[in-house]
């Protein structure tokens, strides 16, 4: 009589095949695993090794005590003593062992730690507590071979841009559902000012798979630089070929970015391969980064060029490279100057992450405007220096003093007509009381 319903077992084999993606072989592998569990549980003997086999195509199951090939130097006699402290021998068990001598009576050709199996009385009756014993066993094996695959699968695609639902929100983290896996958002991986709902869809970068205790960790981010790099490869057919490559990458994650790329065909250009035809091709990254603005700049193997590049959109008249110091002196006109710097530093702190190169900004007249570091040695606002805080005129100073100056003019030509109309009407009156006296003459 068969152990197993064939029909349910298969039934219970592709469900399990189709939905969490553990193989059959994984599955029968638990299941004999439980069986031989709960055999030796109910008829074994103390030290036995139980061996159990299904047999898919009958439903049979059959089962072997397994013994292990030793001799004298791996085992001692059950009343025989240790040598010394260094006799790390165990004691010979009957049901775990078999000498050498006895195991090639039956086997010529046997080995030292070959294993050995007899055939035992087939069994189909267990106990509640080995039938329990047996469900904790497959569970368990179940739940390895299951995180066995989930590693197997999304360990090969870390690196790649994954789609999934928020499932829920648990202390500032996302847990978003992937389908067979449910993967985190940590908070410090998010955009800032970004706000999901529950099942709504996100994009995210699969991270890393992390292995713990407590089971299988997918981390996700979408403040990573290459979380950018993979959208534009989604968006641009000539990075996806290999014709556009990116060279450098820095992000503020959800105010702005800036990517230098190079192309290896002359006649493709880079920078409009990813801005694509009046922008298209960068506005859908910037929509699916909620509106992050993105620089794209033409990367040169020439440190002077590269750092023009990366200041756009600011116009840049000359650069001084100070290799010694790894410093760039930028000079720019005083229109362009709080472009180049940008709002709180960050165009140029931004080009200075991308380049490598600490970059002074200076004005026309030779005035030290602002100073970037690289991530390396401080931000922009700890270098800046007192009499450079001083002297710096931004175009909202410039608009404020002309604005001032407007006014201080209207007031005082308002003020010379209020002066001046007293003494034009006085002057008629004269004129009228001569006329008026000679008449009367």
């Amino acid at each position: 009589m068969a152990l197993f319903d064939l029909k349910a077992l298969s039934s219970a084999l592709e469900e399990l095949q189709q939905e969490r993606g553990i193989s059959r072989e994984s599955v029968i592998a638990a299941l004999e695993t439980a069986i031989a569990a709960a055999y030796r549980r109910e008829y074994g003997k103390r030290g036995q090794i139980i061996r159990a086999t299904i047999h898919p195509e009958t439903g049979d199951v059959e089962f072997r005590q397994a013994k292990i090939v030793v001799d004298e130097s791996l085992v001692r006699k059950e009343d025989e003593e240790a040598r010394d402290e260094n006799d790390h021998r165990s004691r010979f068990n009957p049901e775990q062992h078999i000498m050498l001598a006895d195991a090639q009576r039956m086997k010529k050709d046997s080995q030292i730690d070959e294993e050995i199996s007899f055939p035992l009385e087939t069994r189909e009756d267990f106990g509640r507590i080995a039938a329990q014993a047996a469900k904790q066993v497959i569970m368990q094996k179940v739940r390895e071979a299951e995180r066995a695959s989930i590693i197997e699968e999304y360990g090969e695609r870390e690196g790649e841009i994954v789609t999934g639902h928020v499932q829920r929100f648990e202390r500032g983290n996302l847990f978003v559902d992937l389908g067979r896996a449910t993967a985190i958002l940590p908070y410090d991986e998010q955009i800032p000012g970004e706000r999901y709902r529950q099942g709504e869809r996100v994009r995210a970068l699969l991270l890393r798979v992390d292995e713990g205790v407590r089971g299988t960790f997918i981390r996700l981010s979408r403040s990573h630089p290459k979380f950018l790099t993979k959208l534009f490869e989604t968006e641009v057919p000539e990075m996806a070929s290999g014709v556009v490559e990116v060279k450098a990458i820095v992000r503020e994650p959800g105010s702005r970015a800036k990517i230098a790329v190079f192309s290896n065909d002359e006649h493709v250009d880079p920078v409009g391969a990813l801005v694509g035809q009046r922008g298209v091709r960068v506005a859908v990254v910037t929509s699916e980064l909620g509106g992050e603005k993105i620089d794209v700049v033409e990367w040169s193997q020439n440190a002077g060029d590269f750092v023009k590049e990366a200041l756009k959109p600011a116009q840049i008249m000359a650069v001084e490279l100070f290799e010694d110091e790894n410093r760039a002196v930028v000079q720019v006109a005083e229109d362009q100057q709080s472009l180049a710097i940008g709002r709180g530093g960050q165009n140029v702190r931004l080009a200075a992450r991308l380049t490598g190169w600490k970059i002074d900004i200076r004005s026309a007249g030779g005035e030290a405007m602002t100073e970037a570091k690289t991530a390396d040695g401080g931000s922009p606002d700890d270098s800046q220096s007192e009499s450079s805080r001083e002297g710096k005129t931004t175009k909202e100073e410039l608009a404020v003093e002309a604005a001032t100056e407007t006014e201080t003019e209207a007031e005082k030509q308002s003020e010379g007509e209020e002066l001046t109309q007293p003494e034009s009407e006085s002057e008629d009156r004269d004129v009228a009381d001569a006329k008026v006296e000679e008449e009367t003459k």
